[in-house]
């Protein structure tokens, strides 16, 4: 467990604020990039500080659940989006939909010197080698996530990759990305469609994927279920070659 505080909040887009967190307890720590998944803890509002786990394997959790509602932080997972082992800081991005949910509220509102904590939790982006032909899909709750995978990828990868955000103000350009890698944002601009339905229907609709031989798909869940159902049965991609994560569900909960 590493506790740590904000040191900055940027909004980036409309929709999105990145918030850096560090502290000299970042000194030695060592983030393996790709997707690398942290368990992120937060204080709720109207708490003074912030409590953190004092275990440090997986009992954590079972700790966390007995102590009251009071003292309890709220506890989500982000991808680490940089890591700055010299500043002893790290990025995550959040994606913002008001006070539908505890992360996006506290994201919009943190301030220099607020506590933060997080877990390290791995990564699923595991390309078997030699897949130099990749899908990548997501939504914006896995935006972070595909472009911190891009960041470091090879020069010599080639594929699609599917982004769908809530604006078009949202798209980032110039992002860092192999040439051989076709980029294509997909904005709702208030459609009213369900996240992730725009992301699948233009995977389904792109005559030519180029027989990827490495699928990472995250997001909402019927994205991720969808577009995998869709590359085995129509593309004939093999199931152990495509990751996906369901991230969040519609109507259950919000992304970020």
């Amino acid at each position: 467990m590493i506790p740590l505080e904000v040191r900055a909040n940027v909004r980036v887009s409309p929709s999105f604020s990145r918030l850096t967190l560090g502290g000299a307890t970042l000194a030695g720590y060592s983030s393996p990039g790709r997707d690398h998944t942290v368990r992120l803890f937060f204080p709720r509002t109207r708490q003074a500080g912030l409590w953190l786990p004092s275990l440090r394997n997986d009992a954590w959790m079972a700790e966390t659940l007995l102590q009251p509602v009071s003292r309890r932080p709220w506890v989500r997972n982000y991808t680490v989006r940089e890591h700055r082992p010299d500043k002893q800081e790290l990025d995550i991005e959040f994606a913002l939909h008001g006070d539908q949910g505890p992360a996006s509220a506290w994201a919009a509102r943190a301030r220099p010197g607020d506590p933060a904590g997080i877990f390290d939790e791995g990564y699923s982006y595991l390309p078997p080698d030699g897949a130099d032909r990749q899908l990548l899909v997501a939504d914006e709750s896995a935006l972070p996530a595909v472009l911190a995978i891009l960041s470091a990828a090879p020069a010599a990868l080639t594929g699609n990759v599917f982004l769908e955000v809530p604006r078009t103000a949202d798209i980032r350009p110039g992002i860092t990305c192999p040439a051989g890698v076709e980029v294509k944002w997909l904005p709702r601009d208030g459609a009213g469609t369900i996240p992730g339905e725009l992301a699948l229907e233009a995977v389904r609709n792109t005559p030519d994927l180029g027989a990827p031989s490495y699928a990472w798909v995250a997001g909402e869940a019927k994205l991720a279920t969808g577009v995998r159902r869709h590359l085995v049965s129509e593309r004939r991609v093999e199931k152990k070659d495509i990751a996906f994560i369901g991230y969040w569900r519609h109507g259950r909960s919000s992304p970020g």
